[in-house]
């Protein structure tokens, strides 16, 4: 647009200059060898313009005569580079798409068009191409020699890094990763891998630091660099808890300072507070993390943070505590722990029970088990209190990737994986969740029906006389079908002592699941001979 407008500025210019001359005529005399050409000054001006313009385009044909050869060559130059870069380009498109035949035919294609040393994603594509061919030492040897090129280095460790996962060997990964956090510290996977890498090792300073690194490039959110800060200081703080209390407090109080709501951070905070005798500061603290989130670590620890106080002082510290939050069933369980080592069976049933209509979970009926052992010794209703417990919802807990720890961790044991663990409730066991019907009827169970006889059956009276009660009883209804009476308790006694065996008009066809009588166990038979069948 800039250069448009200067253009049209000349052209102004010029337009003005010619305008300018055209209404002040004149005449110019040049005498030369002798001969006076005399001419106006209009022509004067279009002839030293045609001059300079002829001058010019005559010296660019010779330059452009002159530039020939090198203008040829660049042309055939530029195209065979486009035809490479086309290649090039096909084969990384077939890389992606997974087509190794296809990515190596292009990739010795480009490589016969251009350089590899001018254009480094010829290496690229030949490691992609090894790769879906399967043959990943040669990927890896790619790899390899870009470490040698300062531009294709850290692809090369990424290449290198993944070969190394692929393989399972977590100390080559971790290694090249960190060459390559050294290097851009704004890489994902370099700086991740990297600080599951010092977490592990318990180089909590140094993942200090990659956390701010990974800050300073915008890598992470602010509040997401927090968290990572508050866990790492935590964790910094319970290693260093008996070596180094100071440091260890520093550490805790500016983890609580980060994440107030923390509860791993507030307890190792105000543990160190209690032990150098500041309980107010470490009960604020505590107190604040409560409001956030009640968590039994902090009841417990709130509750005794006084080891000289009395059961009903703790009770009275306990019942503080559920002011805070009222109805929530971590509140209830707290008052009625403190009122169990109180003591207080009423006041800790009642708050057992409210805990109950809270949150079911098991936790609160082993409770509730425990003051029913402590108040009657009543063993029953302590197993009934027990099965329901077996049968209630688990308390939360420390989870991380399936793993179930009672106390917090700053990283998996499983994966290495930075603030895995997660306060909630297990959910491998699927277990009868118990609900307000609990205690209802059982319900009916069903009737199970006698199998249709195939074969129409005569009918057999153990008592003839007896005209109200027909205990067995085969009859054909009005469809043709057979139907079976049950035999009760009723018609045995019915039977007269010396009743004498009823031998049926034709043999009974026997049921699918009947074997029969076994003939040599005729001899066993009952003395009064009486029989069914």
């Amino acid at each position: 647009m800039i250069r448009i407008l200067l253009f049209l500025a000349v052209v102004f210019a010029l337009g003005l200059g010619f305008a300018w001359l055209a209404d002040r005529p004149g005449e110019m005399v040049v005498t030369f060898s002798g001969y006076q050409y005399q001419v106006s000054l209009m022509v004067a001006a279009v002839a030293v313009v045609a001059v300079v313009a002829a001058v010019m385009i005559v010296w660019w044909l010779i330059k452009s005569l002159w530039n020939s050869p090198y203008t040829i060559s660049r042309y055939f130059r530029v195209r065979r580079r486009d035809r490479g870069y086309q290649a090039l380009s096909t084969g990384m498109i077939a890389a992606g798409a997974g087509d190794g035949a296809l990515a190596r035919k292009k990739t010795k294609e480009a490589a016969k068009l251009i350089r590899s040393d001018q254009e480094p994603l010829i290496q690229l594509l030949e490691a992609q191409a090894s790769l879906l061919e399967g043959d990943h030492d040669g990927a890896r040897e790619k790899f390899e020699t870009m470490l040698d090129d300062p531009e294709m280095r850290l692809l090369g460790l990424r290449g290198l890094y993944l070969e190394a996962e692929r393989l399972g060997d977590r100390n080559a990964a971790r290694h090249y990763a960190g060459r390559a956090a050294a290097m851009a510290p704004q890489l994902a996977w370099a700086a991740e891998s990297t600080l599951e890498d010092l977490t592990g090792r318990g180089d909590w300073d140094g993942a200090l630091k990659l956390v701010e690194a990974q800050k300073s490039t915008r890598q992470i959110e602010r509040d997401a660099a927090n968290r990572r800060r508050a866990v790492l200081l935590t964790a910094k703080a319970q290693a260093l808890i008996d070596s180094d209390p100071n440091a260890a407090k520093t550490a805790a109080l500016e983890a609580n300072r980060l994440r107030p709501d923390f509860a791993p951070a507030a307890v190792v905070a105000a543990k160190l507070l209690f032990r150098q005798n500041d309980v107010r500061k470490g009960a604020k603290i505590l107190e604040a993390a409560w409001k956030a989130e009640p968590h039994p670590e902090i009841a417990e620890l709130y509750t005794h943070a006084r080891p000289a106080d009395a059961v009903l002082d703790r009770l009275n510290r306990a019942k503080k505590l559920q002011e805070m939050k009222k109805n929530h069933a971590e509140s209830s369980l707290t008052v009625a722990r403190a009122a169990l080592d109180a003591q207080d069976y009423k006041t800790a049933r009642q708050e057992a029970e409210a805990a109950i209509r809270m949150d079911r979970r098991e936790g609160a009926y082993l409770l509730l088990a425990d003051i029913e052992e402590a108040e009657t010794g009543d063993q029953g209703k302590v197993r009934q209190l027990l099965s329901k417990a077996v049968r209630a919802p688990r308390d939360p807990a420390w989870v991380a990737d399936g793993l179930v720890s009672e106390r917090w961790a700053p990283v998996s044991p499983i994966t290495g994986r930075l603030d895995a663990f997660e306060w909630r409730a297990p959910m491998e066991r699927l277990g009868q969740l118990i609900d307000s019907n609990e205690d209802a009827a059982d319900a009916t169970v069903p009737t199970i029906a006698a199998p249709i006889k195939p074969a129409k059956e005569n009918v057999i009276e153990l008592n003839p006389a007896a005209s109200t009660e027909r205990p067995i009883t085969a009859m054909a209804s009005e469809s043709g079908e057979d139907q079976v009476t049950p035999v009760t308790a009723t018609a045995f006694a019915a039977v007269p002592p010396d009743a004498e065996a009823v031998e049926p008009a034709e043999e009974l066809a026997r049921l699918p699941d009947d074997p029969g009588v076994d003939p040599d166990d005729e001899d066993q038979k009952s003395p009064r001979k009486f029989r069914l069948f």
